[in-house]
């Protein structure tokens, strides 16, 4: 009697995992996994979203999509500022600052400290990713007071 469940049961398991293997919406799933373990977030969330498309309810599919959404949200974050910090050493490197260069400091420091409010870290997201977004924050966040502060 108790060899017959085990039977059902390991025949359960096997059909399950051969029907996830083989189906479309699930290999797409494992697809965008490995691709947004490795940081490919683009790649990841297209993966998931083609897999979603499949199967509405493939929850691996919906989570990757979501995951790789804020990991993207922070790989533009960090470009940005990067971005914005070339931009401002090459301003600081001139012999003098007019006041719309100074301006125009802040406005990119006022962007980069409000886009860091807009991102939700999660414990999913690549810890270096947020780091690196906390730091950027910190170091605009320093630049925008010593510009507003009087002299």
């Amino acid at each position: 009697m108790l060899s017959k469940w085990v039977v059902a049961l390991l025949a359960s398991i096997i059909g399950l995992s051969v029907w996830i293997f083989f189906h479309p919406s699930y290999q797409k799933s494992l697809e965008a996994r490995f691709y947004y373990m490795i940081g490919e977030y683009t790649h990841a969330y297209e993966r998931s979203n083609e897999a979603f498309l499949l199967d509405p309810y493939n929850r691996m599919a919906s989570t990757i999509m979501a995951q790789s959404t804020m990991a993207m949200k922070y790989v533009r974050y960090n470009e940005d500022a990067r971005k914005y910090k070339k931009e401002i050493y090459r301003i600081a490197a001139q012999p003098s600052i007019s006041d719309q260069e100074r301006s125009k400091i802040k406005m990119m420091t006022n962007i980069v400290i409000d886009g860091h409010g807009k991102l939700a870290s999660t414990v999913v997201i690549d810890r270096v990713l947020i780091d690196e977004a906390n730091e950027h924050y910190r170091q605009f966040k320093k630049l925008h007071d010593e510009l507003v502060s009087p002299r």
